[in-house]
């Protein structure tokens, strides 16, 4: 089973025991058209003691931003007393809604930003979303679409074993020094300059349907990307504004240098390798600093699509994990600096609060006229010849 770990934002294959519905499910498999028999492979006290009722809900097990960022769009503020059917551990969901807020989409009230309502637009998960926003910014948003695309579907390289140093050949070809994206954002304008040919695709060792796929979801994205009236920019070949803006999205995802091969997650030190598949795995040198697209267990924990970065734009882009420590600056200058923006945070928060109750106030005043004038209504309803009649206004 694919699980997420969001301490560590990491997608791990585990292995689960099968549960008692899907062992059921398995045996009526048997003998459905014709006679059959099921053999179990675990004993009747493992059946009945050990196997889970029912399956672990996915919504319990993947990665929650884009829920998060959906609820927020829907105005529900309280999202950890939000009614689901089978609700995420609410630890578990507080981490998610907290990592969310690093890629601008809320504020430090929780309420969903100008960024946030554009994200929400996307049927992407928020770091690329956010990518996408940031080539807007960075006027890169081009060659930005294309590797969103790309990695939007499965690896469009294939390895057959009988044939696997001549793709491993064909692979490097298309390789950018420093970055897996822009090796992919090589492969897909390679494939259009050869006019989407199929032909080409079967020599060069790629997925044909993967790129087609690609092709599909860029398109779809443009159709969003007009509807929000952001116009299409391209950087040419200065591939530096697009490699900030990957950091953008992956700041969070940020690993440094530890040993050959070796790095370690900025923030929560978690080993992390390269993958002997990676553009940057047979590079001469190996970059101080990488961001990567996800973290996936298998024999060790290898870092899937890797960018190598500049340090400053860490600090540039995700400041609340990273600073640039200056020689001149002392540490009591540094403390001030952070009660400062504390000082901002809680002021924002007060305002909020004080904001919150004038709407309740002016809600209570307008209820309380609506009802003054529902009773008004009715008394004069209620006149007529003879004694006064009052009545009631139905509850």
């Amino acid at each position: 089973m694919k699980v997420y770990n969001p301490r560590m934002g990491m997608d791990a294959l585990q292995v689960f025991p099968v549960s008692r519905a899907a062992a059921d499910q398995r045996a009526g498999r048997a003998g459905r058209t014709g006679p059959g028999t099921c053999y179990r492979l675990f004993t009747e006290s493992a059946y009945q003691n050990e196997l889970l009722p029912n399956p672990v809900p996915e919504i319990q097990r993947t990665n929650l931003g884009n829920v998060v960022l959906l609820l927020k769009s829907l105005k529900i503020e309280n999202l950890l007393d939000f009614d689901f059917m089978d609700p995420p551990r609410r630890k578990i969901f507080s981490i998610q809604c907290t990592s969310c807020g690093c890629w601008a989409p809320l504020n430090n009230v929780g309420s969903l930003t100008e960024i946030g309502w554009k994200m929400v637009e996307f049927p992407l998960d928020p770091p690329l979303a956010k990518m996408l926003l940031m080539g807007e910014q960075l006027e890169c948003i081009n060659e930005v679409l294309t590797i969103v695309s790309m990695l939007s579907v499965p690896s469009v390289f294939f390895r057959p074993k009988d044939r696997a140093e001549e793709s491993d050949a064909a692979r490097e070809k298309f390789f950018v020094p420093e970055s897996d994206h822009l090796t992919l954002l090589n492969v897909y304008q390679q494939w259009k300059a050869n006019q989407y040919r199929g032909d080409w695709c079967n020599d060069h060792f790629l997925h044909v349907k993967g790129l087609r796929k690609a092709r599909e979801v860029r398109s779809q994205l443009l159709d969003i990307l007009k509807s929000l009236k952001i116009p299409l920019t391209s950087c040419g070949m200065e591939w530096d504004v697009v490699r900030k803006a990957i950091c953008s999205a992956y700041f969070h995802n940020a690993a440094r240098l530890k040993g050959v091969g070796e790095y370690v997650n900025c923030r929560n030190g978690m080993p992390c390798h390269l993958h002997p598949s990676s553009a940057l795995y047979g590079l001469g040198y190996t970059p101080d600093y990488v961001v990567y697209h996800e973290l996936v267990l298998t024999t060790k924990e290898y870092m899937q699509c890797v960018t190598a970065v500049e340090p400053h734009w860490l600090a540039e882009l995700g400041p609340m994990f990273f600073s640039v420590k200056e020689s001149d600056t002392s540490m009591l200058e540094h403390k001030k600096k952070q009660k400062e923006e504390k000082t901002a945070m809680e002021e924002e928060m007060e305002n909020l609060r004080k904001e919150q109750a004038e709407a309740d106030k002016l809600n209570e005043e307008r209820e309380r006229e609506k009802k003054a004038k529902q009773q008004q209504q009715v008394i004069m309803v209620g006149v007529r010849k003879g004694p006064r009649t009052y009545l009631r206004p139905n509850k």
